[in-house]
């Protein structure tokens, strides 16, 4: 049950003050790919411009935000990413440390968070990042109805459409961070992701080999799967119209975003959002993608990329899409996909829901009155 309490009336008018928790895996920005991270440490600060009181919670001793830094532990756990244990004593000691008294509010970015976070004494929202169907369906579906989901997609959403939402944010990024070309790049077609099957590299090689053009495969692969993945798969498709690139870093993938002809994006699941996509356009380089989870909510078909239905229609579509406009690109992102958009958009979110709660324990409070 949950232990709540409802909101002091300022929360839901002045400034908030809120306990941002991410995992205890990566620094907040990350060094390298960190998805999750990146875009935390942009919402942090833009919600610090805006007048807000920022704490993050995680793990380490380092973070690149204007927000006060909390660590539940000395060293990152990036080591036993994908255990359960550091990740609930993490969520344990964030627990502990937030009190009503400091925070108005909760924003959890965990995975098991949502699961727990009845238990607090701060309402709490949670961002969904992954695919809220299977095993993490379940687990989400048993969350507090105290708790507010926020989708980062309208198709994650709809995978899933029972849970408690109560909202929906785009992810986003400072564009600050992104040099931009001025003209189309002349580079090899750039795959950029982790080494899975879900991603597509394969789906790649075929496309690009077909439409006749040079491909870069630059991705993450730290993870047994994934080192599996590409030694047994990936490698023996290699040939010398394919580049390999592994875990680059912040400057290298800058390097061939902008050189890129364009971005490959051949994923074969319903991603909830491709963060990568918008990283591309943010850069001035178009989206040959196909049709699944968001793509359709991030790419202008036609404007900043191509979007494909079946594979088959992708070495047209690479070939295509080397006239698109950089600059559409780069004003599409500033218009949908800045951080300064996300903050307030999450602001709006957080109001929302607090005032929700407090109207919903008003209505509880006033119950017994009405029945006598």
């Amino acid at each position: 049950m949950a232990v709540n309490q409802p909101p002091p009336e300022r929360a839901r008018a002045g400034p908030l003050r809120i306990a941002m928790v991410v995992p205890p895996w990566l620094s907040v920005p990350p060094p390298g790919y960190g998805g999750l991270e990146t875009l935390v440490a942009g919402l942090v600060d833009a919600l610090i411009d805006r007048g807000h009181t920022v704490t993050l919670f995680g793990a380490g001793t380092e973070h690149g935000t204007a927000a006060e830094f909390v660590s539940t532990c000395a060293e990152l756990q990036y080591d036993r990413l994908g255990e359960s244990l550091p990740e609930l004593a993490h969520l344990a000691h964030v627990d502990r440390l937030v009190d009503p008294a400091h925070f108005d509010l909760v924003h959890d970015h965990s995975t098991i968070g949502p699961l727990v976070a009845g238990r607090r004494r701060v309402p709490t929202v949670a961002t969904v990042h992954g695919n809220p169907v299977g095993e993490y369906g379940t687990v989400l579906s048993n969350t507090d109805r105290g708790v507010g989901l926020i989708a980062i997609s309208h198709a994650q959403r709809r995978a899933n459409p029972g849970l408690p939402w109560v909202g929906t944010v785009h992810n986003a990024m400072p564009l600050r961070d992104f040099p931009r070309k001025r003209a189309p790049g002349r580079g090899p077609v750039l795959w950029l992701a982790r080494f899975s099957p879900d991603k597509g590299p394969d789906v790649a090689i075929r496309a690009c080999r077909a439409a006749g053009l040079p491909l870069v495969l630059a991705g993450k692969c730290n993870e047994p799967a994934e080192r599996r993945y590409l030694d047994e798969v990936v490698e023996p498709m290699l040939g010398d119209d394919v580049g390999l690139v592994v875990n680059a870093d912040r400057e290298v993938v800058l390097r061939l975003l902008l050189d890129a002809r364009c971005l490959v994006m051949p994923i074969q699941w319903a991603e909830p959002f491709g963060m990568v996509m918008v990283e591309a356009m943010a850069t001035g380089t178009p989206v040959v993608a196909l049709r699944r989870g968001a793509v359709p909510e991030l790419v202008r078909p036609g404007v900043t990329g191509l979007v494909c239905d079946h594979a088959e229609e992708l070495p047209a579509a690479l070939r295509a899409v080397a006239d698109l406009d950089p600059a559409d690109c780069v004003a599409h992102v500033a218009q949908n996909f800045s951080v300064e958009r996300m903050a307030a958009d999450y602001e709006a979110v957080y109001r929302g829901f607090l005032a929700g709660r407090a109207t919903a324990e008003g209505s509880r409070a006033v119950a017994p009155l009405v029945a006598r």
